[in-house]
């Protein structure tokens, strides 16, 4: 899976789980440019920084136009508050919509001609949240849904110039995972609903977006590949176990 001379463009690249995507396409090779409204806080060796803002297609445009060859996208900035829907407007639900399925639309179209020409692939950064309910992001879940079917429809337009799939995360550990599971017993404590027993770390979301770019992916487009440790522990699963034990011990 090595990217030698390849060129990656990571979005949202600077922090969290972008910082691993980005990390990882260097150790394999390839050349990373990392986007995002603010520098990294830490240093990121072998990428070069370059800010963006992913909803201004003027913008985007510019950076595109300006870099002589792109071999790969991973559109990974997005992102939404815990917020209910009867919490806020209808301005700020759109906002998040916005960001995690119409700036990833507007990227990979002002990337298109690159990639074409690159015969390149796109990696869409979708969630968990796109195939169940997400009461608190519910606008992020419905837009992450949305990304999924963009990108099954762009594999078949732009096939076979462009390969395009998405990596379907589940929950990761990042220095940002007390904002949305608490202190460490909370994590733990979440950690221990996910089959493999841990968080995913960046580093394996990286892992399996650098497979997605490689040639060992080579006939794989439209593709959903879950990341996510197994799943989630179905809730009835424990509420019917607690039942069956309550009746033994009534028998007994």
């Amino acid at each position: 899976m090595e990217l030698d001379g390849k060129v990656a463009v990571v979005t949202g690249g600077t922090r969290g789980v972008g910082a691993g995507i980005a990390r990882a396409f260097a150790r394999a090779g390839a050349e990373v440019v990392v986007c995002a409204r603010r520098a990294p806080e830490v240093p990121l060796p072998g990428t070069e920084f370059m800010p963006l803002d992913v909803r201004d297609p003027d913008a985007v445009g510019r950076l595109f136009a300006g870099l002589p060859r792109v071999d790969v996208l991973v559109n990974n900035a997005g992102g939404a508050p815990h917020r209910l829907l009867t919490e806020a407007g209808p301005d700020r639900h759109a906002r998040v919509v916005e960001l995690n399925l119409l700036a990833p639309l507007t990227v990979s179209l002002a990337a298109y001609d690159r990639l074409r020409c690159a015969r390149g692939s796109i990696v869409m950064i979708g969630s968990v949240s796109g195939g169940r309910p997400s009461p608190g992001t519910a606008a992020y879940g419905a837009a992450k849904a949305g990304l999924e079917s963009l990108a099954r429809s762009m594999a078949v337009e732009w096939a076979p110039d462009v390969r395009v799939n998405t990596l379907v995360v589940g929950m990761v550990r990042t220095e940002r995972s007390h904002l949305h599971y608490g202190d460490r017993d909370g994590i733990d404590a979440v950690a221990r609903t996910v089959p493999l027993g841990r968080l995913a770390e960046p580093s394996d979301v990286g892992s399996a977006a650098v497979f997605l770019a490689s040639g060992a992916a080579a006939y794989i487009s439209g593709a959903s590949l879950l990341v996510h440790g197994g799943g989630e522990r179905p809730v009835f699963l424990d509420a019917a176990t607690a039942g069956r034990t309550s009746a033994a011990d009534k028998e007994n």
